[in-house]
């Protein structure tokens, strides 16, 4: 069946972590916005895919073509009328904010994870992103380098979402980013929000290809590939641009 949504993760698969995408990357989402619809779903607050994506593309993308799954999907942003409108949010409550900010807190800090004085400025190691919660162990503002050193194999993100959930068995916590857990009401994974996807652009599983890093079980991509949907797995964001060169060259004169 012919694609109609190119659906991406956003870290290591369409920039560098928390950066801006690349004026390459921003050309071949331009480019293929004219024939496809360009869907990317990140546990990632609303602004940060304006700053990282939107804000970087060249004035001939179709704008009207990008649809933006903020919080794995939990929240929905559509281009409407010349300005983007928020379609739907899937907000946490004050009371399960408070519960998933203190199992990660108390975990981080029971595994000695949690330390304030690598911070920058203004930075925070937890962050409220409305409909779910994220733990940043080095905080949202650390450097690249510094964000891939910090746990490259997963082990101490494993441990503290591990430990975060005996503490707090009502939530789920994923592993997610380069230094990041995220902490959300049971169920509202990135297959949450790929039915929500499916549902508001009336589309199917077989419609869609999708590009993440986090494929493997746990990661938070994993859930997209247990649905069926058809995933391509990427470690960084050239190989996802080597793979849309190859589908504007075949499908996009």
């Amino acid at each position: 069946m012919t694609k109609k949504i190119l659906s991406f993760d956003i870290d290591n698969t369409l920039n560098e972590p928390k950066m801006p995408i690349f004026p390459e990357m921003a050309e071949l989402l331009a480019k293929l916005s004219q024939k496809y619809i360009v869907a990317p779903i990140s546990g990632q607050k609303y602004d940060q895919f304006l700053v990282q994506i939107i804000n970087n593309l060249p004035k001939s993308a179709k704008l009207e073509n990008f649809h933006l799954f903020v919080g794995q999907g939990t929240q929905y942003y559509a281009y409407v009328d010349g300005n983007w409108k928020q379609i739907f949010n899937f907000a946490l409550t004050p009371e399960q904010v408070d519960g998933i900010c203190g199992a990660l807190e108390k975990a981080a800090k029971a595994l000695g994870y949690w330390d304030e004085s690598v911070l920058a400025p203004d930075d925070e190691i937890i962050e409220n992103r409305e409909s779910m919660i994220a733990y940043s162990a080095i905080g949202q503002k650390a450097g690249v380098k510094a964000k891939q050193d910090w746990d490259p194999d997963m082990t101490k993100r494993n441990e503290i979402a591990k430990l975060a959930a005996q503490y707090a068995p009502e939530y789920e916590f994923e592993v997610a980013g380069t230094t990041t857990i995220n902490g959300f009401v049971p169920g509202q994974n990135k297959e949450f929000g790929m039915n929500h996807m499916m549902e508001e652009l009336k589309v199917t599983k077989p419609e869609i290809l999708y590009f993440g890093d986090m494929t493997q079980p746990g990661g938070n991509d994993y859930p997209v590939v247990q649905m069926g949907i058809e995933t391509i797995t990427v470690a960084n964001w050239q190989e996802t641009a080597n793979v849309l060169r190859g589908i504007i060259a075949t499908s996009i004169d």
